[in-house]
């Protein structure tokens, strides 16, 4: 088996399924220690320079110029808006949760698409695909049994990964659009560089620099810069050369499926049968817009992919 030729890629795509759905209990475990921005701008700073700093000693084309800007501005609107978002909403709601509501990110994909000039149109059974899974994550804000209140928390929370969204869509984008001769994983690294140090003057701004020095929370996000920014984004990189898109793809439905079962399994998050209800009717809406994407344009398929925690 693992002769085979597609063994390594898809050996990488498991990894992406399963590392990138553990960042969202690994972001709730170093939010322990660290204050959110923080914790965005040290994991981005250090991952960064690990990727630059091997791509230097290599002797690998590094960008410059206006190429250069390029990278550093998706960056920071894909990490330090998009990441930047998740961190923050999850010290509202369950790390669980904000994966399921991150897997509706196609829906920003394509609308973005069709704003900018020369993108796909909305079209009707796309439209409808947004609705349903929308409606499933209108479940979501049911009350629970007894009471008449929405949750607060998870409205705020929902907002911000709207705002994330949004500015991780509009970067992949640019992104795509402004590709360089720079590799994707090298490219990445400045994006997450740029990000990293984008996020200190916001730092600054908010006054909150105090880390609670905790083993669990250093531990975290050690595994955050390992497994999520180095080891996931890499595989991840590794899998888009030489996999389908429509098979790389299924990876953020792993991944809200991993966030959900962890998050039960380490603090006992909501897990039931509303989740579960919510999941299923969002991946469906998902799933008609990825399918209806690349049934139209397969060259624009990449409109369709969600969003990604690297």
């Amino acid at each position: 088996m693992s002769r085979h030729p597609l063994f390594k890629p898809y050996l990488a795509l498991v990894a992406v399924c399963f590392f990138w759905g553990t960042t969202y209990l690994g972001i709730r475990m170093a939010l322990e220690s660290f204050p959110p921005m923080l914790l965005v701008c040290v994991r981005y700073i250090i991952s960064g320079s690990i990727l630059l700093g091997f791509a230097r000693v290599r002797g690998i084309y590094l960008p410059r110029g206006r190429e250069l800007a390029w990278a550093c501005f998706s960056g920071l609107l894909t990490l330090g808006i998009g990441n930047g978002a998740l961190v923050a909403s999850e010290t509202l709601i369950a790390s669980g949760i904000a994966g399921l509501i991150v897997t509706i990110s196609p829906f920003w994909m394509v609308g973005v698409e069709a704003l900018l000039p020369g993108g796909e149109r909305l079209h009707l059974p796309t439209i409808a695909g947004m609705a349903v899974g929308l409606g499933g994550a209108a479940l979501l804000f049911a009350p629970e049994a007894g009471s008449h209140a929405i949750d607060r928390n998870l409205v705020i929370g929902f907002l911000l990964l709207q705002f994330g969204m949004a500015g991780w869509s509009f970067g992949s984008i640019i992104q795509r659009r402004r590709a360089g001769k720079a590799h994707p994983v090298v490219a990445g690294g400045v994006q997450q560089l740029a990000a990293g140090l984008a996020m200190i003057p916001i730092t600054a701004l908010s006054g909150d620099w105090t880390v609670h020095w905790n083993v669990r929370g250093v531990t975290a996000i050690c595994y955050l810069i390992t497994f999520g920014s180095l080891v996931g984004y890499s595989a991840f990189v590794y899998c888009m050369d030489r996999l389908p898109v429509a098979i790389v793809s299924i990876y953020p439905y792993c991944n809200a499926v991993v966030a959900m079962a962890l998050g039960w399994l380490f603090f006992r998050e909501p897990f039931g049968l509303r989740e579960v209800a919510a999941m299923l009717i969002i991946f469906s809406g998902v799933a008609i817009v990825k399918w209806q994407s690349a049934k139209r344009s397969p060259d624009k398929a990449h409109a369709a992919k969600s969003i990604s925690r690297v």
